[in-house]
């Protein structure tokens, strides 16, 4: 079985540590070929605000991780928590955005961003925090469309509107651009780094793709290169 590989992006000096991954193992049994092996004492810490990728080959188990820190799977042993919580299901603390968008074809976009708000009960400032979402995305005049109206870009933008609508702490990632074409992945992989800019959402990303693992460093690395640039020039001026 191969080994899930780790790209890291945050700050400098590491903040507290938010996910917590110690001995990690989940074994599936199958009739047909017995025992798999999809994790196998792994361990992981991810700091608060950091941006971290997990590549590798198929079936290697990166999936089935992230679907444990979800809350959606069980494991067999070791020790997984967040924010010092042993997860034992679902969490408010945790959005996740998957391959497939999975909008609601009966809600409006505004309406499929609402929804976890609504199952969880909250309402207060919605529209507020809808709208800027739905801004901070360039779907700001598309809230009363449906998803059939949007291309595969805009409903995975409206899917990370969705993830983001109860202001999670973690944003859980499992392949969200692996089924859209390559000039539409390479923007949306543009937005989300300009999302984790403005939010510092803690971020696990599960993709295929070394480049879209690596993306993340160089983006930091050019805006830190425009921030000294930009003091450069002021300090020339002065």
């Amino acid at each position: 079985m191969a080994t899930p590989q780790v790209s890291r992006d945050g700050n400098a000096q590491r903040s507290r540590p938010l996910i917590d991954i110690q001995n990690l193992s989940k074994t599936y049994v199958t009739a047909s070929s017995g025992n798999v092996h999809a994790l196998n004492k792994v361990d992981l810490t991810i700091a608060e605000g950091e941006f971290v990728c997990v590549v590798g080959p198929s079936g290697c188990g990166k999936s089935t991780l992230l679907r444990m820190l979800a809350g959606l799977d069980t494991y067999d042993a070791g020790k997984l928590s967040l924010d010092d919580q042993a997860v034992t299901g679902p969490s408010g603390k945790v959005g996740g955005v998957f391959q497939a968008a999975n909008l609601l074809p009966w809600l409006s976009v505004r309406e499929n961003v609402r929804l976890p708000l609504r199952v969880g009960g909250r309402h207060d400032a919605a529209d507020q925090r809808i709208d800027g979402l739905l801004e901070m995305t360039g779907l700001g005049e598309l809230g009363a469309r449906y998803p059939y109206e949007l291309s595969g870009g805009m409903q995975q933008r409206a899917g990370i509107c969705r993830a983001l609508a109860r202001d999670p702490q973690i944003l859980l990632m499992d392949e969200p651009f692996g089924a859209l074409d390559a000039l539409t992945r390479e923007r949306m992989n543009i937005e989300l780094q300009r999302i984790w800019q403005t939010h510092r959402k803690t971020i696990m990303l599960i993709t295929h793709s070394i480049s879209e693992a690596i993306f993340p460093s160089y983006a930091k690395l050019a805006s830190e290169i425009r921030g000294l640039l930009n003091a450069q020039e002021g300090a020339s001026n002065d």
